[in-house]
């Protein structure tokens, strides 16, 4: 179990003065775990920095504009996915079903999805089958950190630090889209030509960590993150 992940979670979680005060922690954390390079660490400090010094409003109203105005943005796996699809409520019964397996109950309206959640449980599990988890979710992981730093966000440095620690040779990386992120009509139409395919002889039945792999394999290979 890491709390590294718990960290990472916390700093891409909407900004509150408790974060603000707990900064200093995370990045002990971080150090005493030595999940994260030196280059990473370093990023993360920048991101610290901001956090614990910038005015609590305005990192609101950034985080706002970033993740909740942004499909290409959006922190919520499974949007990333099956967007829109009937598909999308199946995955999140799966995902609710395997966090109440380990003990972990999400609060009502939240949705299991959301990847400051999916870090909390990643950060309960044994350390092999964790790393496997962010291992298949390496490609949204990867397309976030680098649609980011075309913002000039410090929060690249999370999804950076995520991929890197994802990081396996044969990580696909979904191409972004070059449509507005708000011309939310042409985005709507885009996740209905989308589809997600499972190749032949894939565990799509039943729930459990397997299942939940499959869905997020898919997401690197068959699904456009738009």
């Amino acid at each position: 179990m890491a709390r590294t992940y718990r960290g990472l979670a916390a700093l891409i979680s909407y900004p509150t003065e408790a974060l603000q005060a707990a900064t200093t922690e995370i990045a002990m954390v971080f150090r005493e775990e030595g999940l994260i390079g030196p280059a990473h660490l370093a990023s993360l400090d920048r991101l610290l920095a901001e956090l614990a010094e910038r005015d609590i409003y305005d990192l609101q109203e950034r985080y706002f504009g970033l993740f909740d105005r942004s499909r290409n943005l959006s922190l919520h796996l499974f949007e990333h996915v099956h967007g829109e699809s009937r598909d999308r409520g199946q995955a999140m019964v799966d995902l609710i079903a395997l966090y109440r397996e380990h003990g972990l109950e999400p609060t009502a309206g939240e949705l299991p999805d959301f990847l400051p959640l999916f870090l909390e449980f990643i950060s309960l599990l044994p350390d092999d089958e964790a790393h496997a988890l962010i291992a298949e979710s390496a490609g949204i992981l990867q397309a976030l950190a680098d649609r980011l730093l075309t913002r000039e966000s410090a929060y690249s440095a999370v999804f950076q630090t995520l991929a890197a620690i994802a990081a396996r040779p044969d990580a696909i990386i979904p191409s972004a889209s070059q449509d507005d992120p708000d011309d939310l009509a042409a985005l709507d139409a885009m996740w209905e030509e989308a589809a997600v395919h499972f190749g032949p002889g894939e565990q799509t039945d039943g729930c459990g960590t397997e299942r939940l792999r499959t869905r997020l394999r898919a997401a690197a290979r068959d699904a456009a993150i738009v």
